[in-house]
């Protein structure tokens, strides 16, 4: 236990403790004036913050804590260690996440102050957030687009977020970045693309097929994880996945499955060589729930996806040995081709790693333009340890 003032930071230990913390950012964001913050199924995050559930534990650790001033909640943090990650790198990174604070520098300071001392007992040399456990889940601080609404899986933060984590001394480790697409406008996109499309069906034989829900776990626990393990396996901040990290993955993706969004691309003997898993923007039907799933509520949901017109592209990956021929490009021709098709007109792609330059120049090519930024902070936790060296940006290498 920790306290500033007369603020006193704890750990989640009872069942209404961790209906605090479920319910603080709907306490601070759902009604305030200028929030863009759409509230997630209660319910959902229940679940994901279960021990027993969530299969991030089944190879790392976590404590929740909370702030309070007086008996009222007033902040809320994550400390956790991924012991998948740190096997894979061979370091001792510690990790925070979940992070909600009302505006108040003493506030976060005792927030920070706790996740590092929890992460420093345990040996931990630097800490690493904020992430929701991990970094394919929500993560970062939001610095850049706080006027653009979130799309699903995307944290919102009011500016006084980003002003507050800095003032405590914490560093920029990395930003992720969203890119915003208009898929019906094909004029606007360079024509390199459309061209190395068609090579990669003249020349290579390959061709688009969409992921079934049928098919989707058996795409998901095999060409999915191969192909994300290959394409990403050298990006800051991989972990692979373990069997029941993919087994969750795929169970969630059946939720967001639509026939038109999640597709492969295939070469002559039936390889699949590359995956595009695009997922409509739930959030434009999530915003009017406020995180309830009576029946009410889910006849909105039920109705209101078939309106959705905004997609999120959360994962292309191809293969490496089959980087060469323009599969990439046949994934983004068909996102073009299914706009045509659905009510669908624009969408988000990423988070892309700042320095990811191949992925970053292959999107601006197709018109894009940054959305929204985020940024991963560290924090030092032992005497003697580096800072991590800065990532050079795509557009500066």
């Amino acid at each position: 236990m920790s306290g500033t003032a007369s603020l006193v930071v704890r750990p989640v230990a009872y069942k209404r403790d961790l209906k605090e913390f479920i319910e603080l950012p709907f306490r601070l964001h759902g009604s305030s004036e200028g929030s863009l913050w759409v509230p997630p199924l209660r319910m959902e995050r229940k679940l994901f913050l279960n021990k027993k559930q969530n299969p991030f534990f089944t190879h790392g650790e976590a404590e929740y804590f909370l702030c309070e001033r007086a008996g009222k909640v007033v902040g809320r943090i994550t400390a956790q260690i991924d012991h998948a990650f740190n096997d894979y790198h061979g370091n001792t990174w510690g990790m925070f996440g979940f992070l909600e604070f009302e505006d108040d520098q003493d506030v976060f300071d005792a927030l920070i102050k706790a996740a590092g001392d929890w992460l420093r007992e345990r040996g931990r040399e630097r800490m690493i957030g904020p992430m929701d456990f991990q970094l394919n889940n929500e993560s970062g601080v939001l610095i850049e687009g706080y006027d653009i609404k979130p799309m699903i899986m995307q944290p919102w933060h009011p500016p006084y977020y980003r002003e507050r984590v800095e003032q405590a001394g914490l560093t920029k480790a990395m930003d992720l970045l969203m890119w915003s697409i208009e898929i019906e406008d094909e004029q606007m996109v360079h024509p390199a693309i459309f061209e190395a499309a068609e090579k990669a069906e003249t020349e290579h034989g390959l061709r688009i097929e969409k992921i079934t829900r049928r098919s989707l776990k058996k795409d998901y626990t095999g060409a999915f994880r191969e192909l994300f393990n290959a394409a990403w396996s050298k990006n800051w901040g991989y972990v692979p996945y373990s069997d029941a990290d993919i087994k969750a993955l795929a169970e969630e993706s059946q939720l967001a499955w639509t026939k038109e969004w999640m597709m492969k691309a295939v070469n002559p003997d039936g390889k699949i060589v590359g995956m595009a898993i695009t997922i409509p923007d739930l959030n434009q039907v999530l915003e009017k729930m406020n995180g309830r799933t009576n029946p009410l509520a889910l006849r909105h949901f039920l109705l209101g996806r078939r309106k959705i017109d905004q997609v999120r592209v959360g994962f292309l990956g191809i293969l490496p040995e089959f980087q060469h021929t323009g599969a990439a490009a046949l994934l983004y021709r068909e996102h073009f081709r299914a706009a045509h098709r659905t009510v669908v007109r624009s969408g988000e792609m990423g988070w892309i790693l700042e320095n990811n330059r191949p992925m970053n120049w292959a999107i601006h090519g197709m018109n894009s333009k940054i959305a929204k930024r985020y940024r991963v902070y560290e924090q030092l936790l032992q005497d003697g340890v580096e800072p991590l060296p800065a990532p050079i940006p795509w557009d500066q290498q």
